[in-house]
């Protein structure tokens, strides 16, 4: 026992070192696309690291123009320790309610998937079939993703660290199709933070009857936290 007291110690301290100094994931949940294929919607939620405060974010998103609908972003941040997630996610439903209810809403298809703990997988690219069809019926749905280095918002200048933008392409196929920008930036938003990378984290798609069938990208963002890097996410969005 007297050996192994210390070892014990040693552990603990060095167990709460390294949660100490963890950034928070945010967990994603897909809410999903209105029946006609026009709006797609999401939420990330968790505890912030450092002030240990939960907090909710809605994001919806006019599919054909790929932008957020008038009034959103919902961002819930409840800053009392005693706070729930679960008490942020419900303000934050209730505060998107005039935008589309959730009843309204359908998941659509989750073509891929990469969670950011998945270290095997490629994090600039994936590949996958639009629908759970075989043989396939469609053309193959690929993107890649690349990092830009470009001017960043006044708040990320003194972190020390590199802080990027993306460039996401729409891969050509083998019909003739050719390869495209689907999204580019031009600097930063400062409402991103301070990102230090990007990996492509999934592929939705939906097929509404009548009308042209839509995809949305996922994104994690890997940004810098307070207690180490955070990720959230976002998503680009287009006509398949």
């Amino acid at each position: 026992m007297r050996v192994l007291r210390p070892i014990a110690i040693l552990t603990a301290f060095l167990f709460v070192g390294v949660t100490a100094r963890a950034g928070d994931m945010a967990t994603l949940n897909i809410l999903g696309f209105s029946p006609d294929g026009a709006i797609f919607a999401f939420e990330e939620y968790g505890v912030q690291d450092g002030s240990g405060f939960p907090y909710a974010n809605r994001y919806y998103i006019d599919t054909a123009a790929d932008r957020f609908l008038p009034s959103t972003p919902v961002r819930v941040h409840i800053q009392d320790g005693q706070a729930t997630v679960e008490e942020a996610r419900a303000d934050a439903k209730d505060q998107a309610e005039s935008v589309i209810s959730d009843e309204n809403l359908t998941e659509g298809f989750r073509a891929g998937w990469n969670a950011v703990t998945e270290l095997s997988a490629e994090p600039h690219r994936m590949m996958v079939n639009p629908r759970p069809i075989m043989p396939p019926l469609d053309e193959t749905l690929e993107f890649r993703l690349e990092e830009l280095s470009l001017q960043y918002p006044e708040n990320c200048r003194d972190l020390g660290e590199r802080i990027f933008g993306f460039r996401l392409l729409r891969i050509g196929t083998s019909g003739g199709e050719q390869t495209g920008i689907v999204h580019e930036d031009k600097r930063v938003p400062s409402s991103r933070g301070c990102p230090l990378g990007y990996s492509i984290a999934g592929i939705q798609t939906y097929h509404p009857r009548g009308e042209p069938a839509v995809f949305a990208v996922i994104i994690a963002v890997r940004r810098f936290g307070f207690e180490g890097p955070d990720h959230r996410f976002m998503a680009v969005t287009g006509r398949l």
